[in-house]
């Protein structure tokens, strides 16, 4: 309520899953709107992996309402549906229209979108500072980043790590990592920048240090703070390589499956592909070091870290079979690589080919 609101009624974005209303984070946030003066409705109908087809229902919704600002309150799946929603408010058709997947129509926009407001419940998906939103398309298993310029970032994003304590020990865990991974792709990126580099390599020290404090205890306030800012120290030079494309194909097929915990699932193999052939030895070598390991020397002493960091949060048992994964489906995942868009493909370490891609998949399968 302190803040200058870029508009007069907002369209209130929550999931579904009764969160928000349980730990009254909902009634918070209306609060401080009432005393801005801002009226506001309620779009409740986002579920894990948002869909084109609850994004479309959001953009109805506030454009019969009236609303000239949207509110993303939650986590990853949230703010990406406020960012899609206040994309479609403003520019005609169907928001697909305007998507670069596989069969996106790759439009133009008209407009800019509607302002955005981002009040961030999770620490992981780094979407209060980014202009990306992640939409699945369910009729062709396309889950892909939407973008649309500076205009997509949040006008104003708030991040209070108490809003993360109410978040459960496993989903601590994969969102902790998937900030990880923002980072530790980053680092390796071909293209990344020095200013990228320096934000990274400090969000894999917090990540390191604090996450396994965060899930074991959910009310420890100091390790939730640097989780926090781990997430948006991550989110602000995100340079996703294939790692994200080869997850997005999986969430794809499997929208029930935890973004984080698919990006965990993949994780020593898609790293160590690059650490056999010594592909990112120096990149590795600084990442192990951010993460405790004064003598590393290797990109095997990252894997070795990465490893024992999976197993401080219970996560080293994770298989992909657990979300209905089946081995021979794999086959289909290397094509999807090519059209979700995760991440850029042409920036690791390494090109990877179909043949690379299908034998990740496979060394990761349990």
């Amino acid at each position: 309520g302190k803040y200058r609101l870029p508009g007069k009624k907002a369209c209130v974005v929550i999931s579904g899953g009764g969160a928000m209303r349980r730990y009254g984070y909902l009634a918070r946030t209306e609060k401080q709107l009432d005393q801005a003066g801002v009226q506001h409705v309620l779009y409740d109908k986002v579920f894990p992996n948002p869909t084109l087809n609850q994004v479309m229902g959001g953009i109805d919704f506030a454009k019969k309402n009236g609303c000239d600002f949207i509110l993303g309150l939650g986590g990853g799946r949230t703010m990406d549906s406020a960012k899609a929603i206040a994309f479609g408010c403003t520019n005609p058709g169907n928001l697909w229209d305007y998507s670069s997947s596989m069969t996106g129509g790759n439009k133009e926009r008209v407009a800019d979108p509607l302002p955005i407001v981002c009040i961030t419940t999770t620490a992981g998906t780094g979407s209060e500072i980014d202009p990306w939103g992640v939409i699945t398309k369910e009729q062709t298993n396309e889950k892909s980043g939407f973008f649309s310029g500076e205009s997509m970032y949040p006008v104003l994003s708030i991040v209070d790590p108490g809003l993360t304590f109410t978040v459960p020990q496993d989903y601590t865990a994969y969102q902790g990592m998937d900030a990880f991974f923002h980072a530790s792709e980053s680092v390796i990126n071909t293209k990344n920048s020095q200013m990228g580099e320096m934000y990274a390599l400090l969000a894999i020290t917090l990540v390191a240090k604090y996450l396994p404090r965060a899930v074991k205890n959910g009310k420890d306030r100091q390790a939730r703070s640097f989780v926090s800012l781990a997430n948006t120290l991550a989110g602000y030079y995100m340079r996703c390589t294939s790692a994200h494309s080869l997850e997005h194909a999986m969430g794809g097929f499997h929208p029930k499956l935890p973004h984080g915990a698919g990006l965990i699932m993949i994780s020593h193999a898609y790293f160590d592909f690059f650490a056999e052939r010594k592909a990112a030895e120096q990149p590795m070598i600084d990442m192990a070091k951010a993460m405790g390991v004064k003598d590393a020397s290797s990109g095997k002493d990252f894997i070795k870290a990465l490893d024992d960091l999976i197993a401080s949060v219970g996560c080293s048992d994770l298989g992909m079979s657990d979300a209905g994964i089946t081995k021979e489906e794999l086959k289909k995942y290397p094509q999807k690589v090519h059209e979700v868009l995760g991440g850029d493909i042409t920036a690791d370490p390494v090109l990877l080919s179909d043949e690379d891609y299908l034998a990740i998949y496979e060394a990761s399968y349990k």
